[in-house]
Parts: structure tokens; sequence; C-alpha cells
């Protein structure tokens, strides 16, 4: 039996899964940090969830690494935080990421002295340098090297970026806001809105159901016709792209082209009960249809997948399946055929955008893999056809 370390003692799924890792795991307790500051070491913090693809990914490659968990053994002391059980945690090292490099995920990567004040970050590192890109092991070795020799720069910059960041989480003053706060809200909207493939900036893009909330009751209260075709406009697309499960419904997490085409495949449950609220709130905001029938399909798949037998919640659903991102959802040419046979199997390549070859592209390997991401490509003539061909595919 593998020995266990520290984790062995929690009770997050997160947590767990690392418990039989070499690195010498903390959780996040005054334990941790009593050493940091007995030893003087810098702490490494690493924070993901359970079904967070590129957080096994970094788990395989680094923290399951005799090398790696070295070189953390040697010169940090090594926390884990599961973001679903300390959200609080991940709120403000999160911020502080998205302040130092501008961008944000997981798995969430900080380093900070041992009072917790941080001085790099990033999210997914690869073991091994390469392509310009400094792999952990370099990394590792090259922070150790500057915690002995250049301390006073790297207390400076932590000090710097503990400020910025205590500044940035004291919120934005007394007082509720008003009709110059949405009205300035809903001009940021109109200015960064998608009018090619709905939704706001470029890739990746997540549902942000929140932000579609606000403008279908922006669009009701200040008469913004806009903010409610925004809002609209961008819930059909989603609910005809892959970021839609096709086949059993509900929402992946978020779509990593600008396009709602390709998403990343775990599935959330704060994300399916908003995306329910939205297309709820489109609903009585519009009049159409879709969007009732889109909530109903995101609470079938609630009740059906994410419903414990006991009655409770399941919090999320896996990425990875059969070794690997998203194999439950993609289809071949050959198992859509096996399924439908040849005839409906035709129409459901016209139907579900289907190419020759696949047209999903691994994100680690860069190559097209033979599997194809299910969307609808364009209303369908025969909506009943359609059904009868989801629910074919569901059962296969």
């Amino acid at each position: 039996m593998k020995k266990e370390n520290r984790l062995g003692r929690e009770k997050s799924p997160y947590l767990l899964q690392h418990r039989h890792n070499p690195v010498e795991w903390y959780p996040w307790g005054e334990e941790a940090f009593e050493r940091a500051r007995n030893e003087d070491l810098p702490v490494f913090l690493s924070i993901g969830y359970s079904t967070c693809h590129w957080c096994h990914v970094m788990e395989r490659e680094s923290f399951e690494n005799e090398e790696a968990a070295r070189a953390l053994n040697g010169s940090f002391v090594s926390i884990k935080v599961d973001r679903e059980e300390r959200p609080d945690i991940d709120r403000v090292y999160m911020t502080a990421c998205q302040m130092m490099t501008g961008s944000g995920g997981w798995p969430l990567t900080i380093i900070m002295t041992p009072d917790k004040k941080p001085f790099f970050a990033a999210t997914y590192i690869p073991r091994e340098s390469a392509g310009g890109r400094m792999g952990l092991v370099d990394l590792l070795g090259r922070v150790a090297e500057l915690w002995k020799e250049r301390r006073d720069d790297i207390e400076g910059s932590a000090a710097s970026i503990t400020a910025a960041l205590s500044q940035e989480t004291q919120g934005a003053g007394e007082g509720e806001p008003g009709r110059p706060e949405a009205d300035a809200a809903y001009g940021m909207f109109v200015s960064a809105f998608d009018r090619d493939h709905g939704g706001f900036g470029v890739a990746p893009k997540f549902p942000s159901p929140h932000n579609l909330i606000f403008l279908l009751r922006h669009g009701h209260f200040a008469g913004e016709g806009d903010a409610t075709g925004m809002a609209l406009e961008t819930l059909r697309r989603m609910r005809a792209g892959g970021i839609f499960d096709q086949v059993g419904f509900g929402f992946h997490r978020y779509s990593t082209d600008g396009r709602w085409m390709v998403p990343h495949f775990e599935k959330m449950l704060y994300d399916q009960a908003m995306m329910a609220m939205a297309y709820l709130e489109a609903y009585h905001a519009s009049g159409q249809p879709w969007c009732g029938a889109a909530a109903r399909e995101i609470f079938e798949y609630v009740l059906r997948d994410m419903t414990a037998p006991e009655g409770a919640f399941y919090s999320a659903e896996d990425a990875d399946s059969a070794g690997a991102e998203g194999a439950f959802y993609l289809w071949t040419d050959a198992e859509l055929e096996e399924a439908l046979g040849p005839d409906d199997a035709a129409f459901a390549r016209r139907a579900y955008g289907f190419r020759e070859g696949g047209n999903y592209v691994d994100e680690a390997a860069g190559h097209r893999t033979g599997g194809n991401i299910l969307h609808l490509s364009a209303t369908p003539a025969d909506p009943q056809r359609l059904e009868s061909v989801r629910a074919r595919l569901f059962s296969a």
C-alpha cells in the first residue's frame, strides 16, 4: 500500500485524490504556516477541484513525479486547497493571480511568503520546460535560488501585491448601485458583445448567466431592447453550441473557443442552477418557447444525473472519462452509424455539424482525434426526427 501524506486525514474528495502523492502536502492551516516561518521557507499553494481536467494533468505530470516532489519537499512548504471546500481562500488568491497575470483558472498555482503574501501566480504549469515556457521543476529551482539570494526583492514585491490586493478586495464603497451604475455596466456589455457568435469578449468564454440576467432585467426596466437582444442571442448560441450537451443535456463549464463550440467538459451544479434561472427569465422576457424548453432540459439533466439516491445533489461531474478529457461526449462516424443506421446517421451528421475526420482538436496534442462534438449547425428542419435521433444516441 502506498504511503499517505497528511491529506489522508481530510474529507474533501479533491484533497483525498492527492493523499498518495510523494509531495508532502499540508491542508490549509496554521501547522503549515508555522513550519514555513520556523524553517524560513516559501509556501507553494495549489488550488483546484475534483472534476478539473488540468488539475488531473498537473497531478499526473508533477505531483506524482519524484523529481518534482523532491524540489517541492526540499525548498517549500506545500499546501493543497479544494476551491469548493474553501471558496474564501480561492477568491483571494484568484484575485491575486488575475491582478498579476491578467488571467486565471485552475489549477491555481501561488508561491507566497510564510505570512501569506503572494509573489508568484500561474495556473497549469507543465513539469518540464519547453518552447520558451519554464516548467515546474526549473521554476521551483529558480524561486528557491531567489529566496536565498534576493529576499528583499521578493518581500518588496509581495508587499506591493498584497497592498494592491487589499485595495481591490475592499469593495466599491457605501450604498447600493443605482441607474447610473446600471447604465455604465450596460455600456460595457455593448462594447464587449460578440455580434457574430454571442457572448462577450474573446475566448475562452464562460456562460456568466448572472450577466445575462442583468441584461434581461435592464432591458425590461430601462427599456433597452438591445440589452434583451444580446442576452437572448447569447442564450440561443450557447444552447446550440458544443458547450451544451446536445444528447444528455446540461452545460459544460466554459468554451475554449469564441463560438461556444469546444468546451471544457466538466459540468458544475452551480452552472446548471444559474443557467436555468437565466433561461426562465429569458422566457418571461421574450415568451420564446425555446427558452422554457432549455430550462426544462437542464432540470431533466440535474434530476437524472446530478441527484444522489438519498436526495442530495452532486456538486460536479468530471471532465475526464475513459482516461481522456471529454471522451464520453465525442462521437466518431462509426459510432454514429452503429447507433442510428445509415439514413438517420446521415441526417444526424448534417444536424449536429459532423466533419470528416472529426471536428474536435485535442487541446494538448493539437491534432484532430476523429471525434465530433455535437452542436446544432442550423435550425433543424425536422425537430421530431431530431428528437428521435437524440433519444437513440442517449440510449447508446
